[in-house]
């Protein structure tokens, strides 16, 4: 039973030596070949194109009318008549209040009266003073006489000069109880009732004309864009577009005005936008958005917003290479907005830039290009670069 012991136990330390050996000489790493795994980063691409690109500039505004009166009385007197309706469009020259006329009718006929009067006898002093020079031809009448006759009738004269302003003064004041409309303008809150009495004094007046067609619109802009708007102008006209703050389009006008000088405490300045406003979109005291287009770029490289990645030495891209294999390039972004990027260099027109998965992807990574984003890319060069 012994010697068969260790029989077995020498069998086994044979057989470990055996393997040992075989392991030592690469049979393991023989029969198991090594796999060395390539993966591939997902990314989304669109294509770089060149294309005309519109630049505007953007800014906040509010609407004001073009003209605002506030119709006063010049006169004092009665009211008795209101001829306009609140919140109606009125024209230039259509009666909105009449002021009880009668004190002024009667003081324009006293005035008339008066010069009528007067030419009565300036006509009889006329007539003295030619008999005064005849009679002073035969010695019968004195010179000293026939002067003071000339000096009446050149008094009556003056006088007669005198009742003419007066009619005139007294005609305006008859006109001004009459109150019409100075302009085209939609009218507010009544504020004086028919019955009350009104003064010219009064400072409150009678009611607010806003001219609204056309009307206008003062946006802001930084100091920075003082230059383009400038040079645009010179050029010819600049269209504006006014935005609802919800997107909408509003209305679409010409820039009018450039304020005479830019505010040093918020480094902006002030532009003037005139809308015709014929189906009334815009109001008063409304806010917008307005945007200017001042220039084009003509057959610039644009890709996709997200394509342009920043980092420690400036701007850059990953463009899909030989092979599908990411390559870093270096950009400079000329203009930056809306969706869409127009690049100075750094990237060609049909160059294939990565715009999703640039967080995972690498110098040299190979990449699984998404087709799909690769065919919807051509619609951001139909975009619009705003500074």
């Amino acid at each position: 039973m012994a010697g068969r012991a260790y029989f077995v136990l020498a069998l086994a330390l044979a057989g470990a030596a055996g393997f040992g050996v075989w392991r030592m000489q690469g049979g393991a790493d023989a029969a198991i070949p090594s796999v060395r795994v390539d993966p591939r980063v997902p990314v989304t691409v669109a294509e770089a194109r060149r294309a005309d690109v519109p630049i505007s500039l953007s800014g906040l505004g509010v609407v004001q009318p073009l003209n605002v009166v506030t119709v006063r009385s010049r006169v004092d007197g009665a009211v008795t008549e209101i001829a306009f309706e609140e919140g109606r469009q009125v024209k230039a020259g259509d009666l909105l209040v009449q002021i009880d006329p009668r004190p002024y009718k009667a003081a324009l006929d006293q005035a008339k009266a008066k010069k009528a009067q007067d030419e009565a006898s300036l006509a009889n002093a006329e007539r003295d003073l030619a008999r005064s020079q005849q009679l002073a031809q035969s010695n019968y009448a004195s010179r000293q006489q026939v002067d003071q006759q000339k000096a009446r009738v050149a008094e009556l004269t003056a006088q007669i000069e005198g009742d003419a302003a007066a009619i005139e003064s007294a005609q305006t004041q008859l006109d001004y109880a009459t109150i019409r409309a100075p302009i085209d303008g939609r009218t507010g809150f009544r504020l004086v009732d028919k019955g009350n009495l009104v003064r010219s004094s009064d400072a409150t007046g009678i009611v607010t004309l806003s001219q609204i067609e056309p009307i206008t619109a003062v946006f802001t802009l930084p100091e920075r864009d003082f230059s383009d708007m400038s040079a645009a102008m010179r050029r010819g006209a600049v269209e504006a577009i006014a935005f609802a703050p919800d997107g909408r389009e509003l209305a679409r006008g010409v820039v009018s005005v450039l304020n005479s000088q830019i505010d040093q405490a918020t480094g902006t300045f002030k532009a003037k936008a005139t809308f015709a406003n014929r189906d009334g979109a815009l109001w008063p005291g409304q806010s917008v958005s307005v945007r200017v287009h001042v220039d084009t770029l003509r057959e610039v490289v644009t890709v996709p917003e997200e394509a342009v990645q920043r980092g420690p030495r400036g701007a850059f891209a990953f463009v899909v290479g030989a092979e599908d294999k990411a390559e870093r390039r270096k950009i400079v972004v000329a203009r930056q907005a809306d969706g869409l990027a127009v690049l100075r260099e750094g990237v060609a027109a049909g160059d294939r830039v990565v715009t999703g998965g640039a967080s995972r992807v690498q110098p040299g990574s190979r990449l699984e290009v998404s087709r799909a984003a690769e065919a919807r890319a051509p619609a951001s060069a139909e975009g619009v670069a705003t500074q």
